[in-house]
């Protein structure tokens, strides 16, 4: 753990944790064994990462967070609070003939999830696993992600699918049906003047 980091006295740092340079664990959070987190990053009250997690630099990882085995945050990722992430799709408790309790240990049914840099999900999403969400994809709040996230998409909704593209500043540039993009089309950003090319939902920067 960095000399610089900051940690809640009711927080509960496992050993063997790696924080980063000026990152910052808030109250009644718990981080697991073998989990990392780089420089700047914000994990809130009563948020949980399992063992394993691995966290890029300066991520803002909210209240009431739950984020599982298996899972990695590039750089610059934003959860919003009371998210959960999975990383099994048929969980059981037991074994078929319930006499024993399934180990919870990683096995061949753990799969991963990559949020990838820039990305926001919002508040109280559910994110599966085996999928990837996007360079500065956005997620609206409530929304149940069962599939990966093209870079810069903006989806919403249980399950969650495609309604706009979004620029790196996260506003919005262009707006579509549900799971409709348009053609090839040029792109600027109203906000910050990025300039994008977009086709199908696909956006590329210029």
């Amino acid at each position: 753990m960095s000399g610089n980091a900051r940690v809640h006295p009711t927080a509960i740092v496992e050993a063997g944790v790696t924080l980063g340079a000026g990152t910052a664990v808030w109250d009644s959070a718990h981080i697991r064994h073998g989990t990392s987190l780089g420089d700047e990053c914000i994990v809130g009250e009563k948020t949980y990462l399992a063992y394993g997690v691995k966290v890029g630099h300066r991520c803002k990882i909210n209240g009431h967070v739950s984020i599982c085995t298996a899972v990695t945050l590039e750089d610059g990722v934003m959860v919003s609070a009371g998210t959960v992430f999975t990383n099994d799709r048929f969980p059981r408790a037991t074994t078929p003939d319930l006499k024993h309790l399934r180990s919870s240990d990683p096995d061949g049914a753990t799969l991963p999830t990559l949020v990838k840099e820039g990305a926001t999900i919002g508040a109280n999403c559910t994110v599966g696993c085996d999928l990837t969400v996007g360079r500065f994809a956005m997620v609206g709040m409530g929304s149940l992600v069962t599939k990966s996230v093209p870079d810069f998409a903006l989806v919403f909704g249980q399950p969650a699918v495609q309604v706009g593209s979004v620029c790196r500043c996260g506003q919005v540039i262009v707006r579509f049906a549900p799971g409709q993009p348009p053609g090839y089309q040029k792109l600027k950003c109203a906000a910050c003047g990025r300039q994008y090319e977009s086709a199908a939902g696909r956006v590329e920067e210029l």
